[in-house]
């Protein structure tokens, strides 16, 4: 868990939804080895350490979580696989802060990959499965949960059914399309890119501005343009909204938020996208 930073009003906590390893070649897509381990230092095998950590944001009315981590049904074949090295442990840490799975009010979920989407579905202590925020909205893109319910060839092992059919079957998911505010200074904004639904966030406040541009960005290693992920299913739109989103950021001197990042949580890009500011500080 890591608490403390501020968005004006909003305070963000990053919480342990898993940590994993996923092969350097893939999230770097064509990038040769020798420029990005300089800036993202693999293993000796060539994977490369990450997160899947959520953020929890307190504003002065509401509990959102942006997010939802791997998840508690992860096998034992699907943790040797993705090299998990850390168990999902979102409700554990929200108890520490006082606060109950019915307590969060909204979901918001860039996408529903299952190492995003692994967390809104459950399993009891007794063995079911429940929702795991009960009384929270869900927000996703309609054209992500159309994907979701009819993958394709290539999508089809990303979207793990346990993770949909109580979600399908509730009220509470609010799917749309575009553009939304979901609450004061909270809005969500399609992308497409990684995934043809992918949408990211933007959190502003008392001035001052977050960007949640999910797995446009998946580390802060990704801001050249063209380092996109092989993982990407529309490369070249993923590639146009990160040159629109980074430089937008950058003019407004805004946070970047990170979900995947293992070294850092947030940060400061200047124009030539070298790190400026970092949090947690380096």
């Amino acid at each position: 868990m890591q608490a403390g930073f501020r968005i004006g009003d909003f305070e963000l906590t990053w919480l342990n939804g898993g940590r994993f390893e996923l092969d350097g070649g893939a999230m770097f897509g064509v990038v040769p080895r020798v420029l990005w381990e300089k800036k993202y230092p693999p293993t000796e095998d060539n994977y490369i350490p990450l997160t899947a950590w959520p953020i929890l944001v307190r504003t002065p009315n509401a509990l959102v979580l942006i997010e939802s981590g791997l998840g508690n049904k992860v096998t034992d074949k699907q943790k040797k696989i993705f090299r998990i090295k850390e168990d999902w442990s979102i409700v554990a840490e929200l108890e520490q802060l006082g606060i109950g799975r019915d307590d969060i009010d909204c979901v918001i979920l860039t996408h529903y990959d299952f190492d995003h989407a692994g967390g809104v579905i459950i399993q009891e202590d007794n063995g079911e499965l429940g929702l795991t925020f009960p009384k929270a909205k869900h927000i996703l893109q309609k054209k992500e949960w159309e994907d979701v319910l009819n993958p394709n060839i290539r999508s089809i092992n990303t979207y793990w059914p346990i993770n949909n059919e109580l979600m399908r079957k509730s009220a509470n998911l609010e799917l749309f399309e575009g553009k939304r505010e979901v609450l004061p200074g909270i809005s969500v904004v399609h992308t497409g890119g990684h995934n043809n639904g992918h949408q990211i966030v933007k959190l502003a406040s008392q001035g001052e501005m977050a960007l949640h541009l999910a797995d446009l960005l998946p580390t802060h290693a990704h801001a050249n343009p063209l380092w996109v992920m092989a993982y990407d299913n529309y490369p070249l739109d993923a590639i146009a909204q990160k040159e629109q989103w980074i430089k937008y950021g950058v003019g407004k001197s805004a946070w970047f938020t990170f979900y995947h990042d293992a070294f850092m949580s947030a940060c400061k890009y200047d124009d030539k996208g070298t790190v400026i500011e970092q949090w947690p500080t380096g």
